[in-house]
Parts: C-alpha cells; sequence; structure tokens
C-alpha cells in the first residue's frame, strides 16, 4: 500500500478514539426516568433510528472523501465505491475508501448518539448557523476558531471557560472531513507531512493538558492575547497578497530537509499548542510554510491534517475534565461536515481578503471584550 493510504488508515483510529471517548462522556449523565416501559421503548426505537441514520450519512460523506466525488475538467465526477478511476493503485485506492467511510460511519454515530443520549437538547438554528459558516470558511483557508468565538462571544452561547474545549471538540468532525479531502488531492512530501503532524499532535496533547484546567478568568486573559495575535496574523496575509509581488510568496518546494524541516517540526509543535488556547492554526501555519520555501499550496493538506490529528487527542483530554459545552460543540459537527463538501467540492474558491477584512474587525471586537471580562473578574476578586 501507499504511505498515504496508511496515514488514512491511522486517522480513522485518531477518528474512533474521539468518537468513542465523546460518547462515552454520557455515561457519567444520571439516567433518564420518568416516562414509564412504553415511552422508554419507543424512545430506544427512535435512538436507534437516529443511530442508523447517521451512520448512513456518514457512510456517504465518507465515500465522497474518499474519491467517490472527483473534480474533471472543472466538472464534477462520481465513481462508484471501491471503483477507483485509476485502476493502477487499486490496493491503496480502496484502503483510502474504507478508511474514510469507517471514519465517517464513526463520527457520523457518535454524534447521532450524543444528540440522541445528550442533555443539552438539539442545537439551535443560530448554533448551526454558526457551524454552517465558520466551517464553510475554513475549508477555503479562512480559519474557523477566531469567527467561531466571535459570534458565540457576541451572541453569549458558551461560557468563556468552555470556549476553548467546546472549539476543539465540535470543530474536530469537519477538520476531519478537509484532511481527508486535501491530502487525498494535493501531493505532499510524506516524511515532511508526518513530521508535522506529529509536531502538531505533540503540541496540542501537552497543551490541552494544560488549558483544560484553567479557570475562567485564565481564559479569558489567554483568549484575549492570542485573538490579537490572530488579528495581526490576518492583517499581515491581507496586506501582502494587496501588494503587486507578495513578501511571503512562498516557493516551489513541496518537501522541507535539514534545517528547514528541523524549523517547520518547532514551529508546528508550539501552534498545536497555542491552539488549544483558541488560536487557529491555518494562518500561521500557511505564513510558516511559505517562509520555509515551501508552494503555500502544501499548507493545506499539513494543517489540515495537522488538526484533524491533533484535534481528537485534544478534545479527549477537554471531555474527559468536562470542560466543553454539549449542544454547541453538536451544532459545529453537524453542520460543519456538509459545510466542508459544498466548500471543498462546489464553491472551491472565492475573493477571500474582503471576508479576512471582516474577520479582523469582529476579532479585535471579541478580544476587546474577552480582556474586559478578565478585568472585570479581576477586579471582583481584589479584596476590598
Amino acid at each position: 500500500m501507499r504511505p498515504k493510504a496508511w496515514l488514512f488508515v491511522t486517522l480513522s483510529l485518531f477518528v474512533a478514539y474521539y468518537a468513542l471517548t465523546w460518547a462515552r462522556s454520557l455515561e457519567k449523565r444520571p439516567p433518564d426516568g420518568g416516562d414509564g416501559e412504553d415511552g422508554g421503548m419507543a424512545r430506544g426505537a427512535a435512538n436507534f433510528g437516529l443511530l442508523m441514520t447517521g451512520v448512513l450519512v456518514g457512510a456517504v460523506f465518507g465515500w465522497v472523501m474518499g474519491g467517490g466525488v472527483q473534480i474533471v475538467d472543472n466538472g464534477l465526477r462520481f465513481f462508484a465505491p471501491f471503483n477507483p478511476p485509476d485502476r493502477t493503485n487499486l490496493v491503496s485506492a480502496n484502503v483510502t475508501m474504507a478508511a474514510a467511510m469507517l471514519s465517517m460511519m464513526i463520527v457520523g454515530g457518535s454524534v447521532a448518539y450524543l444528540l440522541a443520549k445528550g442533555r443539552g437538547g438539539w442545537p439551535r438554528p443560530v448554533e448551526l448557523f454558526i457551524g454552517f459558516i465558520t466551517n464553510f470558511f475554513d475549508t477555503l483557508g479562512i480559519g474557523s476558531y477566531a469567527p467561531t468565538t466571535a459570534m458565540w462571544k457576541a451572541w453569549n452561547i458558551v461560557d468563556d471557560r468552555l470556549i476553548p474545549g467546546t472549539l476543539t471538540v465540535g470543530h474536530t468532525p469537519p477538520t476531519i472531513a478537509e484532511a481527508l479531502i486535501f491530502i487525498a488531492i494535493i501531493e505532499v512530501d510524506f516524511t515532511t507531512l508526518v513530521l508535522l503532524l506529529a509536531a502538531a499532535v505533540l503540541g496540542a496533547w501537552l497543551g490541552a493538558g494544560v488549558v483544560a484546567t484553567w479557570s475562567r478568568r485564565n481564559v479569558q486573559l489567554g483568549m484575549g492575547i492570542t485573538l490579537f495575535i490572530a488579528a495581526v496574523l490576518f492583517v499581515l496575509k491581507n496586506i501582502d497578497e494587496m501588494r503587486g509581488t507578495p513578501v511571503i510568496a512562498g516557493g516551489t518546494a513541496m518537501a522541507l530537509a535539514g534545517l528547514p524541516l528541523v524549523l517547520g517540526f518547532i514551529g508546528n509543535f508550539a501552534l498545536g499548542a497555542l491552539m488549544t488556547i483558541g488560536v487557529g492554526l491555518y494562518a500561521p501555519c500557511l505564513i510558516m510554510i511559505s517562509l520555509l520555501g515551501m508552494n503555500p499550496t502544501a499548507a493545506f493538506p499539513i494543517m489540515m491534517g495537522s488538526c484533524a490529528f491533533l484535534m481528537p487527542i485534544a478534545s479527549g483530554r477537554f471531555i474527559r475534565k468536562g470542560s466543553y459545552s454539549l449542544r454547541p460543540a453538536l451544532a459545529l459537527s453537524v453542520a460543519g461536515v456538509p459545510a466542508v463538501l459544498i466548500a471543498a467540492f462546489i464553491v472551491k474558491s472565492l475573493p477571500l481578503t474582503a471576508v479576512r477584512w471582516l474577520v479582523v474587525v469582529v476579532v479585535l471586537y471579541t478580544a476587546v471584550s474577552m480582556l474586559r471580562s478578565y478585568r472585570a473578574s479581576s477586579a471582583v476578586t481584589q479584596p476590598a
């Protein structure tokens, strides 16, 4: 099998860990009651139907991401499952398809289980809207963490202390979908890809263990500062693109070696750790990849793959500590995966500079709001 097929298989194991950890977290919740034997049977049948629906929908999504839908001559072509157009690598293509379908079936089943058993209720329309719009633009390279935080803060949807965990837990399935698509269609040196993915996972594992135990004040201060950093990165990216000749134009390489590879490993480790605070990885990773002389296109499988591998690990730590909000996280997952497919296969690209300027304004407002909340909570805790 090709190395990329093994990467897909490994990702499916990470997905299984994430989904089972999330589903098992509900075992600590008190059991429902009061509806009698008949009511319990009816509800059980409805829950089973919802579970099967989630698994089947996941299978369809996995088929699309595993190569069932491809862009050929600017049009969409559909292929039967396990019948890839490239017949010379049939084993690898079928393993990739199986891993993609299995991954999304696990995600679909776990999300359906959480919708059926969760005590937070079904996601509200505004929460689904946030999940759709943020993951749509995330697929096009904008990033989802900062815009999601801004909208949650504006509509007071998630408690400040729970925002980092809810971002990571909820955005994991859409990010996995992005990774499956872009790792499949963009060829990057396998050694470079794996080392940078491993660096991000290690950074996130260490970072999530710290952030999950933070108080609300620490989260407010950390996110306020990091949102300012995110806004600066958006501004730098926009100014660079508005120049006739970009300063951070990137190179043509699809691989790193020697010192640039070491620097890339250290950089992605830091970005993985910062992501658990609520800083999106996409914009800084794109800048880092370009500065290291790689083709900016190579950033897509690297940054999306990094997030797809690190987020299940970080999510597990947030979930076990209860440092997330269930309903908004489910909304991100339910609305996010369809948004990824629409953006990747139908829209494909948009003029995003104006969108980034809007994001800068919203993110700066949110950063100020976070720091004001931190200052207000600091004043309350000061002795009289």
